[in-house]
């Protein structure tokens, strides 16, 4: 047995790295196989975090446990989350640094609350976002593809890096299906663009959105209403995009005007279109590739920021996907024979 000692500088660190009840070191000492324990040291200030077990996993935990000590300096609140993606980096062997997410605000909401990436590729995708004029977010629900890119958007606004925000959704359950929902057009789409209004009330709170709706510096609409329009000065962004038709993605795409910038966010494994419709974002994920000016960013579901379940439940989803590729391959080989 190894035993491996992470110091802390005061009483409220270790607090901060142990958690409510321990459950911090708790899903250390699950993950690794090892025990964590807290000795006080008369000498020096703060404490002595001690991990025991095999050498591997014990520098594993170490790690893992100096990681979050940094994380809790720099202002981070270290709960199951934080500490799951830890872990989950440490195991990949990640030569990645989390440090670095707690020195990057995004935006400050009206309540005054930080707004940070809180995974690595979401720090990637917001840079992506910084450094491109058009950026195709790809990846599965729960990795903040929206809601970072709203974050962006409000910060631009309050910047005057643009004049207004366009938000923008396909309603394709609408479709025929439209008028059976009651009231006038604006309550039958509201369903569909609901998740851009509530980014948008956490970053501005619901007196500031309105003032901005009724000046007309923030416009929710449906994808439709943006044919024909051309948008200058301006931050764009085309959420749900999976479910856009090539012939839609083109037309979106060629709205952007000067000073603007366009984003696009989709899950390719959520497609609502009509079975044998090809969807429009994967189309222009593959043909926009290397184009100078234009980002694409795929997330993973190590970058799922909801209940770790919905992470696991991603994972189980894929492996079944291939498993029946797999599966549908070999037999067609043997058909072929």
């Amino acid at each position: 047995m190894t035993e491996k000692i992470v110091m802390t500088n005061s009483d409220e660190a270790t607090a901060a790295i142990f958690g409510a009840f321990d459950a911090n070191v708790r899903i250390i000492e699950r993950a690794f196989d090892v025990r964590i324990s807290n000795r006080n040291t008369e000498s020096t200030d703060g404490d002595a975090i001690v991990v025991t077990g095999e050498a591997e996993n014990a520098d594993a935990a170490a790690r893992t446990l100096e990681y979050l000590k940094h994380m809790s300096g720099a202002g981070e609140t270290l709960g199951e989350q934080s500490v799951e993606y830890v872990i989950a980096l440490v195991k990949d062997n990640s030569e990645e640094n989390p440090e670095s997410l707690s020195r990057d605000v995004i935006c400050v909401t009206n309540r005054g609350k930080p707004i940070k990436a809180k995974t690595l590729g979401q720090k990637k995708y917001v840079d992506t976002i910084r450094k491109n004029t058009v950026v195709l977010g790809l990846g599965p629900a729960g990795t903040g593809k929206t809601f970072l890119a709203v974050a962006m958007a409000v910060e631009a606004l309050r910047n005057k890096s643009v004049n207004r925000i366009i938000l923008t959704r396909p309603a394709v359950e609408a479709g025929e299906r439209l008028g059976f929902l009651p009231g006038d057009l604006q309550s039958k789409i509201d369903p569909y663009l609901r998740p851009l209004y509530d980014a948008l009330f956490e970053m501005l709170g619901a007196e500031n959105y309105q003032r901005h709706m009724e000046r007309g510096t923030i416009e929710i609409a449906p994808l439709a209403y943006m044919r024909g329009r051309t948008l200058d000065d301006s931050f764009i962004i085309l959420d749900e995009a999976q479910n856009t038709t090539p012939e839609q993605m083109k037309m979106f795409l060629t709205r952007l005007g000067y000073n603007s910038k366009a984003v696009v966010t989709g899950d390719l494994s959520q497609t609502d279109l009509p079975f044998g419709k090809k969807s429009g974002l994967s189309i222009a994920s593959k043909i926009l590739e290397g184009i100078e000016g234009i980002g694409i960013y795929r997330f993973s579901e190590r970058d799922v920021v909801r209940h770790h379940l919905v992470r696991k439940i991603i994972s189980a989803y894929e492996s079944y996907e291939r498993d029946a590729e797999s599966k549908k391959f070999r037999a067609e080989e043997k058909r072929g024979r």
